[in-house]
């Protein structure tokens, strides 16, 4: 038998290597995968590198280790079949929606066979998580506090510890002028790191990459969670929501590439965040709150929502958006400040946080009009986390309300939003307080045309009623035909890389 390790399978501490520690592992680096589609050079190089530091320390603990850089996949999947014939592969279920029939087909094809056991990089079975659905709705909430109740984190008796399941009202302040974070840990390439990043040195990008300095080794990864829990999990909580323009981690854990690549495991990630809080006096509980549902609630929830939803919500288009994807997300030319922030981030090092993805990034698509799944496929390619099961249920279900799944309102914000949760608005050019007018922000005639346009799909949802009141003011005093002609020069700009 032979371990078939996948790139974003990179542990040897739950799954088959685990279990079956005198196997020999196959790994495949294709290169034909990391061109198929524009990746951030961040992101080609954190793959590659940490298959090939993983590679090395299984050969250093003694195991037998295939390794095969090559074209296509494939090509790695011939070399090892030539050398082992009729060999049997075992490997964890693949997240991406039809890669374990794609896989299966493959082996086959060379004469080989295919064993697919359950994935252990995640916390929830596809079991666990269906035999939950069938006495609940697909709702977070819901799961979240399933999950916590299977797993024991931060309860006690029962009961969740303080009483309350989340603590999201404490967690939505912004720093004060004078707050300075914690500086974020830099992991300087090695000679592995430094000989892929000479073999992509050619490969033309549409980004404008830093330095690179993301956690390619379970060393690494291991000393940014312990630098997160000891430096910025005490102010993760408060400051979560906040967007600050010369600051683009805060208190954030920016450990979400590790994640998903299999170096760190989502139990080791929240226990060591629980013992944290448990150890010491100044982490607050609503703090540690807000990481464990993070990692506990919403990643797990959406891998399955994923799972069951696909591949309906891989087309879905609830509103009929068809727009194709801006200019601006690939070159961030705009005077908006926070849509430069967030693109700068995303051109610079594969990433931006979760409420610049969500409240400037995929609300601008909205309101915009995107085509939902041009949005979603720049979200795949462009973080340096992304991968198609995170994407397509932030993007396309939350982010764009494409979908029918569990999403129960749009996540549309006009200026007010972002003003209140950023110091952007400050120093731009753009007036969040205005609609109208060469000045006005433009989220703000884009948010009301959405309502105008989406009503008949809109208006009998019961968590909008107030929001369709204030645009019945605005009809009453013969204001909104002049805020869509607004929001149409906006989209004439937006489209014409002027705005």
């Amino acid at each position: 038998m032979t371990v078939l390790v996948l790139g974003d399978q990179l542990t040897d501490r739950v799954g088959p290597l685990a279990d079956a520690p005198d196997e020999r592992a196959l790994m495949i680096e294709a290169r034909a995968f990391a061109t198929r589609h524009p990746y951030h050079p961040h992101k080609r190089v954190l793959v590659s590198s940490a298959m090939r530091h993983f590679r090395d320390e299984l050969r250093e603990a003694g195991r037998d280790v295939d390794y095969h850089v090559v074209d296509s996949f494939a090509d790695g999947l011939d070399a090892h079949f030539d050398a082992h014939p009729g060999d049997a592969l075992t490997v964890m279920r693949p997240s991406s929606h039809g890669a374990t029939e794609r896989l299966r087909d493959l082996v086959t094809e060379r004469g080989g066979t295919l064993d697919v056991v359950t994935n252990e990089t995640f916390l929830c079975t596809p079991e666990g998580f269906d035999g939950w659905l069938e006495g609940n709705r697909l709702r977070h909430e819901d799961f979240y506090r399933y999950m916590r109740r299977e797993t024991g984190y931060l309860m006690a008796d029962g009961d969740p510890v303080g009483g309350a399941w989340n603590y999201d009202e404490e967690n939505r302040e912004t720093p004060p002028d004078d707050y300075e974070p914690p500086e974020v840990p830099r992991y300087e390439p090695d000679e592995t790191t430094r000989e892929v990043q000479r073999e992509w040195d050619d490969a033309e990008s549409w980004a404008d990459p830093e330095a690179f300095g993301w956690p390619v080794t379970r060393s690494d990864a291991l000393d940014a969670l312990a630098d997160f829990c000891e430096h910025r999990l005490r102010d993760f909580g408060p400051y979560e929501d906040a967007m600050v323009g010369d600051e683009w981690a805060l208190d954030h854990a920016l450990l979400s590439p590790a994640l998903n690549l299999g170096l760190l495991h989502p139990r080791e990630v929240v226990e060591a965040a629980i013992d944290a809080y448990e150890a010491r006096d100044d982490v607050p509980l609503a703090s540690v709150e807000g990481f464990v549902r993070q990692v506990i609630g919403w990643r797990e929830f959406v891998r399955h929502v994923y799972r069951r939803g696909m591949p309906a919500l891989g087309e879905a288009n609830r509103l009929d958006a068809t727009r194709p994807l801006p200019d601006v997300y690939w070159d961030g030319d705009t005077a908006m400040a926070c849509l430069d922030a967030a693109v700068d981030g995303v051109r610079k090092r594969g990433y931006a946080h979760h409420i610049q993805r969500l409240m400037v990034l995929s609300n601008f698509g909205l309101l915009y009009g995107v085509d939902p799944h041009e949005l979603n496929r720049w979200f795949h390619v462009a973080f340096i986390d992304g991968y198609h099961w995170v994407s397509t249920p932030n993007t396309v279900e939350m982010g764009q309300y494409a979908g029918d799944r569990f999403a129960t309102k749009p996540y549309a914000a006009s200026a007010n939003y972002i003003d209140r949760m950023s110091d952007h608005c400050a120093g731009c050019q753009y007036d969040p307080d205005a609609t109208v007018g060469d000045g006005a922000c433009p989220f703000n005639a884009l948010y009301w045309d959405f309502l105008a346009e989406h009503e008949s799909e809109l208006r009998s949802n019961h968590r909008m009623g107030l929001v369709y009141a204030h645009l019945d003011d605005k009809r009453d005093a013969d204001a909104l035909g002049g805020i869509r002609e607004r929001a149409a020069e906006v989209r004439r700009r937006v489209r014409d890389g002027d705005v």
